[in-house]
């Protein structure tokens, strides 16, 4: 999401300031699931054609809807829901245009998106698919096409066809919890042994960060406690994870200058001074004086 996007780039880029998130190399589309994303502009084609519809009616209604709204703006810029309405449609009924890579969002987060089109990508969908499935594997993999369908919100035949297309970049591994697929390119580093975890790195990752944004089995790669799954992955809006040295050690939640924590198991000292920091140095640009920090338990 946009305003989560901000912290997720603070979590992986130094002296990010509250506007990161609106830097032109940045666009919003409606990407997987038809959730709104924010993405590297270079990167717009994988996240939207990545998705196109392979069968014959559902190309068809995508560039149908893409033809209509571009023919509706001529070029403007307008709330989605008025251009939804201009041409007689349920508003949210525009999604299905954006996997044509022709529809671009901005949504803060409160009030309703604005949309407007742009010219097609000048890549082929074939390609844009397989690389939305090698960012998969890299970012959240091991996987299968079963895992890659749900996390991308197409229908698993697509998603094998995808896979078989890039079979040749594969390589089979076994997981605890299943047999899977990674790139064959990123094997080095799954072999490689982790380095001893340093305390003092800590992330505070924000809900729906790419991190953790997994679904079914494969968030117990993650989380083994079956309990606390349920307090990082809840059925409404999910909270932050606390990363202490690349393993989750709790949750935490905003609201406005107001950040609580609630960890896992007892930090020590070093780790929860560390923790401290990372919360008070959060880029928001909502918040006007110093972020208040709070502990919801007493495991620190």
């Amino acid at each position: 999401m946009p305003r989560a996007a901000l912290l997720s780039i603070h979590a992986r880029v130094e002296r990010t300031q509250p506007t990161a998130w609106e830097d032109p190399s940045l666009v919003q589309v409606w990407g997987p699931r038809f959730s709104a994303f924010v993405v590297a502009a270079l990167d717009a084609a994988v996240f939207t054609l990545g998705r196109l519809p392979d069968d014959p009616a559902g190309l068809k209604r995508a560039e149908s809807t893409a033809d209509r709204l571009e023919s509706f703006l001529a070029g403007r810029t307008m709330s989605y829901a008025d251009a939804g309405h201009g041409i007689g449609i349920d508003p949210n009924m525009l999604r299905y245009g954006t996997p044509t890579g022709r529809i671009r969002i901005r949504w803060e987060g409160a009030r309703r998106p604005t949309i407007w089109t742009v010219p097609r990508p000048d890549v082929e969908p074939a390609e844009a698919r397989r690389e939305l499935a090698r960012r998969y594997l890299t970012v959240l993999g091991p996987g299968t096409a079963e895992t890659f369908a749900e996390w991308a919100g197409i229908r698993a035949p697509r998603a094998h066809r995808i896979f078989d297309d890039l079979a040749p970049e594969l390589a089979a591994v076994r997981t605890p919890i299943g047999d899977g697929w990674i790139l064959a390119a990123d094997e080095p580093s799954f072999g490689r042994a982790a380095a001893e975890p340093d305390p003092s790195v800590v992330r505070l990752l924000p809900s729906g960060d790419a991190w953790f944004l997994l679904w079914g089995a494969d968030r117990t790669l993650l989380v083994p406690d079956a309990g606390r799954r349920g307090e990082l992955w809840t059925s409404r809006v999910w909270p932050g994870a606390i990363l202490v040295g690349g393993e989750i050690a709790g949750v935490w939640r905003r609201a406005s200058a107001a950040v609580s924590l609630a960890t896992w198991r007892t930090l020590s000292p070093v780790e929860r001074d560390a923790v401290v920091a990372e919360a008070e140095s959060l880029p928001l640009p909502d918040v006007a004086g110093r972020i208040a920090v709070s502990w919801e338990d007493a495991a620190v």
